[in-house]
């Protein structure tokens, strides 16, 4: 077995999983400057929170991975310095909104209404002080921390250390989540009923 000993993930679960709060209805992300920052209002609880290990997600200084959560769109308000924002990357499918001064993505917009998951919004919920979002329930795109530098030895090591967690590892999202993603390409093919 891997030794999982310093072996870092993120700082919103290196010290274990904060459950979620099921009555919990939202809170105030901000950004990190530390003058006039960036907020945004999440009107509503998040699902499907996870820690991913894509290239594209914002991520604290220190951190393989990225926490992130979805949520309506609809859930969404910015409610102060929205000046500050700016799209990262406008061909991307998601088109993260980050703060132009201390680099924070705030929140992810799908605007392709082909999207499986158009309607959501991807957010990190760790940029809230309220507690009660949902816990993170799983690791994506595992592998891809190589890409951004992490030496591939480290890789049983990370893996044994999610599992730790209770983060079971995927190279790709979870299994509950690539069959959405499966169900709605059926239904626009005409493979499955709509």
């Amino acid at each position: 077995m891997a030794s999982t000993e310093g072996v870092k993930i993120h700082p919103a679960v290196d010290n274990g999983i904060k459950q979620g709060n099921a009555s919990f209805s939202g809170g105030i992300l901000t950004c990190k400057c530390a003058t006039n920052p960036v907020k945004v209002r999440v009107g509503a609880q998040t699902a499907h929170n996870h820690v991913c290990g894509c290239t594209k997600c914002w991520k604290p200084e220190g951190a393989i991975f990225s926490q992130v959560a979805v949520v309506s769109r609809d859930a969404i308000q910015v409610v102060e310095n929205g000046d500050k924002l700016q799209v990262v990357n406008k061909d991307a499918p998601i088109q993260r909104y980050a703060c132009r001064d201390c680099g924070v993505h705030m929140y992810g917009r799908i605007e392709n209404k082909d999207h499986p998951f158009y309607g959501l919004d991807f957010v990190h919920t760790e940029l809230s002080s309220e507690d009660g979002w949902s816990a993170p329930e799983f690791a994506a795109f595992v592998s891809s921390v190589i890409e951004s530098g992490v030496d591939p030895s480290r890789m049983d090591g990370i893996r044994a250390r999610l599992r730790e967690l209770g983060l079971e590892p995927y190279d790709a999202l979870s299994p509950p989540l690539m069959d959405a993603i499966a169900t709605h390409v059926a239904k626009r093919s005409g493979k499955l009923a709509a």
